[in-house]
């Protein structure tokens, strides 16, 4: 097997027959070029084995114990799966019926000469090695094959037809809204999806944004204003960063949850709404609550149903997945055909990518604008660098780790010891609490940057 193929998993060998010496035969040359080989003597077994998944190549004999190998290829998958048929009773017939099928590159009889069997496999691997990863199917917008992933998709489809308000949670960059957006797809709701990010706006604007004012309800307001309630109208409202809004108005909030009606800024009749509310936090809930950052009674109403969503480096090869269909994105805008190194493949996934998804994506855009060829790359010492060891009160940083990398770490690390109370975090770092803002406000702007 060529030393320079994806390290990502081996080629897949697919046999299906039931003469158990060219079955043992062909597996053991299979086995010498690197490939993971699965077997199935009948017709049924390898139905339900295409199903599973996708193989890389197939050896299908056409005659098996209970029907033809032809039927077989009506559910391979042609754009993944190089089909082989294989038979030791030729006959024009049959070799017509095979290559009328999409799926089958090549018509063997037996018996196969070991070096023939040879040719094919290295050919196959060698295809898989020089052939532009195939984008993974997105749903709604998401990518991934890992339990985690499927686990918060599963919870989507569960809770999206329902009317309750959705809590999702988890860290920046993970892909909170994507969540929020597959719910409404899902939901059927005929109304727009609208998202406000609550920590973005002033406290004393986000009441007029939220809910609409009326005209000369304050300086500047010449007229009616129709805030983001009335615009989520039988549809989904997102309010991302729930724990950044000011407790006078989750008293407003939570009047709406309560009653479904609300009320303009300078207003004085209660309007009323049908709304789907899903929020987010990139804080524990729990946590937020007892800090009093989010009053326990919105918590409640808002936490109808939680989803968390796993950080990337929950998610296995994932990393993989999702590198590839941003690469693929680029290279439908960009009229290109790059592929991602291998080097740059293994760094992606043993990465701890503390930004997440979005990290990975700025990642790989920079690496393919700054690509000489078709190979895209990104070097080891640019990748993020993960802590060696890291306990309640102390991080143990690996030789090479940026300065910058290690100030992440210090920072999110000081925060979390003093509950988030910056005034604390920053005497204990001999620094101001403008430097703290500073510092999380410019990867705040990264981070808005990358997700444009």
């Amino acid at each position: 097997m060529d030393p320079h193929a994806p390290p990502s998993r081996p080629p897949s060998l697919l046999i299906v027959d039931d003469d158990v010496g060219f079955v043992h035969a062909a597996a053991e040359i299979a086995r010498m070029h690197g490939y993971d080989i699965t077997i199935a003597g009948e017709l049924s077994q390898a139905m339900h084995r295409v199903r599973q998944r996708d193989f890389d190549l197939a050896l299908v004999d056409l005659d098996l114990p209970d029907g033809s190998g032809l039927s077989l290829l009506q559910d391979v998958d042609n754009e993944r799966t190089r089909a082989i048929v294989v038979t030791g009773k030729p006959t024009v017939e049959s070799a017509l019926a095979s290559m009328r099928k999409n799926a089958v590159v090549d018509y063997l009889i037996k018996p196969i000469a070991p070096d023939r069997l040879r040719e094919v496999f290295e050919a196959c691997a060698q295809h898989r090695r020089t052939a532009a990863p195939r984008p993974p199917d997105a749903w709604h917008d998401m990518v991934g094959e890992s339990d985690a992933f499927q686990a918060t998709r599963r919870m989507i489809e569960k809770v999206a037809p329902s009317d309750a308000s959705v809590l999702v949670h988890g860290e920046s960059g993970c892909g909170k809204e994507l969540v929020a957006r597959a719910i409404h797809i899902a939901s059927g709701r005929h109304g727009p999806f609208v998202a406000v990010n609550c920590g973005a706006v002033a406290g004393e604007l986000l009441a007029s944004q939220l809910f609409g004012h009326e005209k000369g309800s304050f300086t500047g307001a010449v007229s009616r204003h129709y805030g983001f309630l009335e615009q989520a109208a039988h549809g989904t409202l997102f309010l991302d960063e729930i724990t950044e809004m000011a407790p006078a108005l989750q008293t407003h909030l939570l009047r709406v949850l309560d009653f479904g009606c609300y009320r303009r800024v300078g207003g004085h009749v209660d309007l009323p709404v049908e709304v789907r509310i899903v929020s987010a936090t990139n804080r524990d809930p729990l946590e937020a609550v007892a800090s009093g950052r989010l009053r326990d009674d919105l918590y409640w109403r808002l936490c109808g149903f939680a989803i968390p969503v796993p950080a990337l480096r929950d998610r296995g090869d994932d990393a993989l997945l999702l590198a590839d269909a941003f690469l693929a994105e680029l290279n439908a805008r960009g009229g290109t055909q790059h592929t991602i190194e291998t080097t740059t493949r293994e760094c992606i996934r043993q990465a701890p990518w503390p930004g997440n998804v979005r990290e990975l994506r700025n990642a790989v855009q920079r690496a393919y604008i700054l690509a000489d060829d078709d190979q895209v790359r990104i070097a080891p010492q640019a990748m993020p660098q993960r802590a060696l060891s890291e306990s309640s009160n102390t991080i143990t940083f690996a030789v090479g780790t940026s300065f910058e990398e290690m100030e992440r770490h210090i920072l999110r690390k000081t925060l979390q010891h003093f509950g988030n109370n910056r005034r604390r975090a920053a005497a204990a770092l001999g620094i101001t609490t403008r430097t703290i803002r500073n510092r999380l406000a410019r990867e705040r702007g990264l981070a808005d940057e990358e997700a444009n």
